[in-house]
């Protein structure tokens, strides 16, 4: 019997992450119209569908190839599927190397003040970043303005507002707490006398974090990637104050667009083919590597 009430409840919250899942995208392949007849059916295989007998109707597939398409091409998908990449690839390069970085030092080093340091960036997650939305807009206006001022001279103007470059050193800073919280656990749980060995046969420090540590944290990487490329990935809010031009625009803000296409009517198979184009990176990035996800998640909990 516990057996059997183990496995329901493990089907039941199967079915509430997948089914919903399922739902999206059977419906990114139908027309608004069949939606909101049906929006969890699938008409055109039901016998007795009020689609059944009628010609006019297109098939799933032309269905879904206009609805990608519009979503792709008419509403810009393709530009803004790009800056999403830019921003969050190049945030997630910052944000893993610098964490990496202090992470190593805060768990494998003693010094005066280490302990306060390493509770300095753990303090950064009490902070809800909707606090510090308003203060961050006028000092960004401030160093833009600061920054122009020196680089007019030169023929070019730096602007963080409106502009990819902010929103990478916006997230890398907002994201740098929680990384340095996990990796510096998981390099508490590495052997310390891996790195002992190592300096004794004359290797240097860099030389033992780059070659010994860094490989052997693979996981804790992984980790803390797949975590913060999640959040990344599906950022509105700072991205909604600190972009204003469309062709800067990131996914969530292009999919949010795509709701209310024009007045109050909505395109729902205009804008869940959008939520698909959303969703299918992050479940790409979560199927690969989720083995590894498991395993950092479990070594990063233990201390050797």
């Amino acid at each position: 019997m516990r057996r059997f009430l183990t496995y329901a409840v493990l089907l039941i919250w199967l079915a509430a992450v997948v089914l919903p899942v399922l739902w999206v995208f059977s419906n990114s392949i139908r027309s608004t119209q069949e939606i909101l007849d049906n929006s969890f059916g699938v008409p055109w295989l039901v016998k007795g569908s009020p689609y059944a007998d009628r010609t006019d109707v297109p098939t799933p597939e032309d269905t879904a190839v206009g609805n990608f398409r519009r979503a792709w091409v008419d509403m810009h998908f393709r530009q803004f599927f790009v800056n999403s990449v830019i921003v969050t690839g190049l945030s997630l390069v910052g944000i893993l190397t610098c964490g990496t970085l202090a992470a190593y030092a805060l768990a494998r080093f003693r010094f005066r003040g280490s302990r306060a340091l390493y509770l300095f960036f753990i303090s950064g997650m009490m902070v809800p970043a909707q606090l510090i939305l308003i203060p961050l807009f006028f000092e960004f206006s401030t160093i833009s303005e600061t920054l122009t001022v020196l680089t007019r001279p030169l023929g070019y103007e730096v602007r963080l507002h409106n502009s990819l470059t902010g929103l990478i050193l916006i997230y890398t800073a907002l994201s740098l707490p929680f990384t340095i919280l996990i990796l510096t656990a998981f390099f508490r749980s590495l052997p310390g006398a891996l790195r002992e060995s190592a300096i004794l046969d004359g290797a240097s420090e860099w030389t033992v974090f780059r070659a010994i540590m860094l490989p052997l944290a693979r996981p804790g990487l992984i980790t803390a990637a797949i975590f913060n490329f999640i959040g990344l990935w599906n950022e509105y809010l700072f991205a909604l104050v600190f972009v204003n031009t469309p062709e800067k625009k990131t996914l969530p803000l292009g999919l949010a667009g795509v709701s209310i296409q024009a007045q109050y009517k909505t395109d729902f198979g205009l804008m869940f083919a959008g939520l698909v184009i959303v969703l299918i990176p992050t479940l790409l990035t979560y199927a690969l590597l989720q083995r590894h996800l498991t395993r950092g998640i479990t070594v990063g909990a233990l201390k050797g």
